[in-house]
């Protein structure tokens, strides 16, 4: 069966601030822990007056400290805005203090802006050196080798685990090229899913990290006690992301009533596409969804985001996503 993990967003809403929303991250770690969730993650963005997760190593750290077993890790780290030595200080730091519970997920794009990764001191082009980039980047998490004059400290001997992520089939082809696990973001560009999936499988290549291919889906997934109210909560995500489509990212905003009285027809029609794989009702609504998806995808693990404004109801959420996930595999 399946795994299930957990990419949260660390939001910032109107409610709470930053430091609200990482302590909020923390407890939703220690309740998935309790629920059976395999992983929780958080993304680098910056930029992002909603997304508290900028200082992706920092944070991990703070919710490594506030659980015991379930693994932590970037989903992902955008390496172009980085030196490879510099990532592998950061993961290999933590894989010292939390040992076998850090994972690096690692994307290609900068996640954000032109003028922002102009601030971030990377030029655009650092995205075409990506798969140098993962290599030395492995090299340096790897053992210590004959000759080796850099040494990333942390880092060298920790073997940190390494994810390929991706939207395109581009992310597919390295990450089978490597022998890598791979996860493709159908949470929020499910266009290329399944040919992604198929790309990934049909070209894998096993290595020292991954003997066969391990492939992650990400799925958008709101559950409530009725199929109404999960609708209801979703309507936060869908003013996320059609304020994404007019250039005005801002602080997570609560629930609405009627969706169509916020977004244009045309910005309906794009959201909708942009969050086709979602899953949003009750616990047997879910149930079918997840099964569903499995069933389509082969999945070997789900990374489910669950963008709900009110904590309370975000916990419950995950809680009732679990219940659903336990139903499938039959516990």
């Amino acid at each position: 069966m399946a795994e299930i993990s957990i990419l949260d967003l660390a939001r910032i809403g109107e409610d709470a601030d930053a430091g609200a929303a990482l302590r909020r991250a923390r407890d939703l770690a220690a309740h998935a822990e309790q629920w059976g969730y395999s992983r929780f993650w958080v993304a680098e963005h910056h930029n992002m007056r909603g997304i508290a997760s900028s200082a992706t190593a920092v944070v991990i750290g703070y919710i490594a400290a506030g659980t015991r077993r379930i693994r932590i890790g970037a989903g992902g780290v955008m390496l172009p805005n980085h030196s490879p030595l510099v990532i592998a200080e950061q993961f290999g730091t933590l894989a010292s203090l939390y040992p076998g519970r850090i994972d690096l997920g690692l994307g290609r794009a900068p996640g954000t802006d032109q003028a922002t990764l102009r601030a971030l001191r990377r030029h655009p082009a650092a995205a075409d050196r990506f798969p140098e980039d993962v290599l030395e980047l492995q090299a340096l998490l790897g053992p210590a080798r004959t000759g080796q004059s850099l040494f990333a400290v942390p880092g060298v001997g920790t073997e940190v685990p390494l994810w390929i992520l991706g939207s395109s089939t581009f992310g597919a082809r390295l990450a089978a090229e490597l022998g890598l696990p791979f996860g493709f973001a159908s949470h929020f560009a499910p266009e290329y899913l399944l040919m992604a999936l198929d790309i990934y499988r049909s070209n894998f290549r096993p290595s020292q990290q991954l003997a066969r291919p391990h492939a992650m889906v990400g799925v958008n997934i709101i559950a409530a006690a009725t199929d109404e109210q999960a609708r209801r909560l979703a309507t936060t995500q869908q003013m996320s992301s059609t304020n994404q489509l007019r250039g005005t990212r801002g602080l997570s905003q609560p629930p609405i009533d009627d969706i169509d009285t916020y977004w244009t027809a045309d910005e309906a029609r794009r959201v909708r596409q942009k969050l086709a794989r979602s899953i949003v009702g009750t616990r047997d609504t879910v149930a079918e969804g997840i099964a569903q998806l499995l069933n389509e995808t082969l999945a070997d693990e789900l990374m489910i985001v669950s963008d709900v404004y009110e904590f309370e109801h975000r916990l419950r959420s995950y809680e009732l996503i679990s219940q659903a996930h336990a139903m499938v595999a039959g516990v």
